[in-house]
């Protein structure tokens, strides 16, 4: 059942997301080489807590921690270990989420250690732009198959793979709610948008195949291949009459967007 959000609603949850756009560019500066990921985790709840909010990851479903720390070729879903230390060249998909007075906020980034490859820098920014094509289309009357279909094109126009096992969703007071919001789709095909919803958009793009299987903990989702994957994730608001609000990234303007930008 999809949850239809108000004015006030939506207003707590822009509070959920700004707070957790700064607790994920704390802990992007905080991914250096020689960090484990444990320590990325402790820091993610400790600044999640000292704002009086809690990490909606943590205990979800039995996950153990607040943050997930997904490496080279892991998609999502890591789990953060002392045994993990960050290592130059390597990159870090960071996927967090807070609750602030019953609200949900959901994101992700993905990171380069130190100095990285063309290729991995060119993969984040490509996966980055998939987004924004996609979110573009996040407009009520539109449909989820035009979000879709937004996010593959953009995708395999630079020969990358879209992971197809693993989508966006609604979010409000739960964190997954109706609907699923695929990375892949047929325009004018799926669940028509309304003013009101609110998703998270999450394209995790691949330099190889979009195949994936799970680690043995349960947990991590690698791809098939071993190549390299990276994940980007804004929560956003649905309008009638304009562009939606990327609520868990302040200060963006859609008009500062260009979707005929190159990708280097």
């Amino acid at each position: 059942m999809i949850t239809v959000k108000n004015e006030e609603q939506i207003g707590c949850m822009r509070r959920a997301g700004h707070l957790l756009w700064e607790v994920l560019q704390k802990l992007k500066e905080a991914a250096q080489p020689g960090v484990t990921t444990k320590e990325l985790d402790q820091l993610a709840e400790s600044l999640i807590r000292q704002r009086n909010a809690i990490p909606s990851f943590l205990g979800y479903e039995g996950f153990p921690a607040s943050l997930c720390t997904s490496p080279d070729d892991m998609v999502v879903h890591g789990i953060p270990s002392d045994g993990t230390i960050l290592r130059e060249g390597m990159i870090l998909s960071l996927d967090c989420g807070l609750i602030l007075d019953g609200w949900q906020a959901d994101s992700a980034l993905t990171v380069g250690i130190g100095n990285i490859s063309d290729e991995a820098r060119k993969l984040i920014a490509v996966t980055e732009r998939c987004f924004f094509e996609g979110a573009r289309h996040a407009v009520a009357g539109n449909t989820l198959g035009d979000i879709g279909q937004a996010i593959q094109s953009c995708a395999e126009a630079n020969g990358y793979g879209v992971v197809r096992d693993l989508t966006g969703h609604g979010i409000g007071r739960e964190m997954h709610e109706d609907p699923a919001v695929y990375n892949f789709g047929r325009t004018g095909k799926g669940q028509r948008l309304c003013a009101g919803m609110t998703i998270a958009i999450e394209p995790m793009i691949s330099s190889g195949t979009w195949r994936v299987e799970e680690d043995d903990d349960g947990w991590g989702i690698r791809t098939l291949d071993g190549s390299l994957c990276s994940h980007y994730e804004h929560t956003l608001a649905v309008y009638p009459d304009r562009l939606p609000e990327l609520m868990t990234l302040p200060g963006f303007n859609w008009a500062d967007y260009d979707s005929e930008e190159e990708t280097v």
